[in-house]
């Protein structure tokens, strides 16, 4: 029906554009033909009959003063006439006509009538610089014939084709459906955990590989239920630790809760204000806005630490050991915190000019190292020189390379040095709500150091405090 289809709606039109193109062809050779000086007549001659034979061309030229030059012993007076008519702009009285493609120097008309068998042709008349004038005819009547006589052979042939396939599906139908069926059967037999019924057929194709692997997959799935029925013992156990780590899971919940909840309630307060056209005040909404986007950003720093700690203390985080350059890793890390450091009128000092290699995680270490940065940017203050500074040093401790971090300040209260490592404690819960702390940064560097088997601490100085880790040095 397809084939039907685009012969009765495009094979004329592809056919006429491909004579089209031949008398365009032709048209050129023609034209050089004549303008080659070297070519005497009768090769001109024998020329445009090899043209005329293999192409089906009626072709008539004449030059400048309307003799003839060549023309085809078929239909030629005709022809002659017709391209006269055309040269002298009589062409009124001509069959009907129609333009296909106008080129300036040519012009392809669909014509009806014309020549000795009458019909529809395609036409060419070109008159060109150099004297000569021609005119092309090539008959496309048979076409519509052609087309008729494909439509019914596709018709037959569809026909023929649909009894036969029939006939075929039908055979083939019945030697597929039975063993399918008994594939199915032994499928209902597994599904009752009844794993004795096997595939039993000689198909050497899809549907034997397929009772094949059906009969390896019930072999394995019984083996598979024996091993979870051992498993099951196991799974009691696990209960156990996993309704332990539930508790843990409560309580950290319970405490992201507890923390989220008053940015929450912020960001909900101006949001509403906001909402309610608490002020008209440009500035005043700006500074809801403001406010706003400054509890998000906190809340969304929030929840990364508590991700992050989440994964340290329940074993997510793989330990990555090897052999790196810490003084490189606290230079680059200096580096990107340097604006922040800037910002708040801070002095970093570090000693770089001694290369210190570490063993360890380099992403955990600068991971602490980040944490105890972040902590004495917040809490540093004005020593008695009347400058804020941040110290970083590192030193050799029984085989371990020990990295602190001082800042001026205020000491930490005693009572509280123990307490520092716990989630969500806070010295200062004030101050540390100003910057958007969570109290999770320093159980972070706990929960590293402690995967790692290396020591921490802090202490107090006389103008500051100290934060220190440890790391193996070889």
């Amino acid at each position: 029906m397809l084939c039907i289809f685009i012969n009765s709606f495009f094979l004329r039109t592809f056919y006429t554009r491909d004579k089209v193109k031949l008398l365009k062809e032709v048209n050129e050779q023609i034209v050089d033909a004549y303008a080659d000086a070297s070519m005497e007549e009768s090769s001109f001659n024998n020329k445009l009959n090899e043209i005329s034979r293999a192409n089906n061309l009626s072709i008539v030229v004449v030059d400048a003063n309307s003799n003839t030059l060549f023309a085809t012993i078929t239909g030629e007076r005709d022809m002659e006439f017709r391209l006269l008519g055309y040269i002298l702009g009589r062409t009124e009285d001509f069959e009907t006509k129609h333009v296909v493609e106008d080129g300036g120097d040519y012009v392809i008309r669909r014509i009806m009538g014309g020549g000795p068998n009458g019909g529809e042709n395609l036409e060419l008349f070109g008159r060109y610089e150099s004297g000569i004038s021609l005119l092309m005819r090539i008959p496309i009547a048979s076409i519509e014939e052609s087309t008729r006589f494909a439509n019914r052979f596709f018709i037959y042939v569809g026909l023929i084709g649909t009894v036969i396939g029939a006939v075929i599906i039908w055979f083939v139908t019945g030697r597929v459906t039975k063993p399918i069926q008994n594939l199915n059967d032994i499928s209902s037999k597994m599904v009752n955990l009844d794993f004795d019924a096997k595939y039993e057929g000689n198909h050497h194709n899809e549907i034997g590989l397929l009772g094949d692997n059906i009969n390896r997959l019930s072999d394995s799935l019984e083996k598979t239920i024996s091993e979870l029925k051992s498993a099951n013992l196991e799974l009691k156990k696990d209960i156990e630790r996993k309704e332990q780590l539930d508790e843990m899971r409560m309580e950290f919940i319970s405490n992201v809760s507890h923390e989220l909840k008053t940015p929450i309630a912020i960001i909900q307060g101006y949001a509403e204000g906001l909402r309610d056209g608490v002020s008209d005040d440009p500035e005043s909404i700006a500074y809801y806005c403001d406010v706003i986007v400054d509890e998000s950003a906190k809340m969304n720093s929030m929840v990364k630490q508590f991700l992050n700690l989440n994964q340290l203390e329940f074993g997510g985080e793989t330990i990555n050991l090897e052999r790196f350059n810490l003084t490189e890793m606290i230079k680059n890390y200096l580096a990107s915190a340097s604006v922040l450091a800037q910002q708040n009128n801070i002095t970093v000092e570090f000693d770089d000019t001694v290369a210190v290699s570490a063993w360890g995680d380099e992403y955990k270490a600068e991971e602490v190292l980040t944490n105890y940065f972040s902590n004495a940017v917040h809490y540093c203050k004005e020593g008695s020189d009347g400058k804020k500074v941040i110290r970083i040093t590192t030193e050799n401790i029984n085989n371990n390379v020990r990295i602190c971090v001082y800042n001026s300040g205020d000491n930490i209260p005693k009572e509280s040095i123990e307490r520092l490592w716990e989630k969500f404690y806070k010295v200062d819960k004030a101050r540390t709500r100003e910057y958007g702390g969570s109290g999770v940064g320093l159980s972070i560097v706990k929960a590293i150091q402690e995967s790692l088997g290396k020591d921490y601490g802090v202490m107090n100085n006389p103008e500051g405090v100290t934060f220190w880790y440890e790391l193996e040095e070889r």
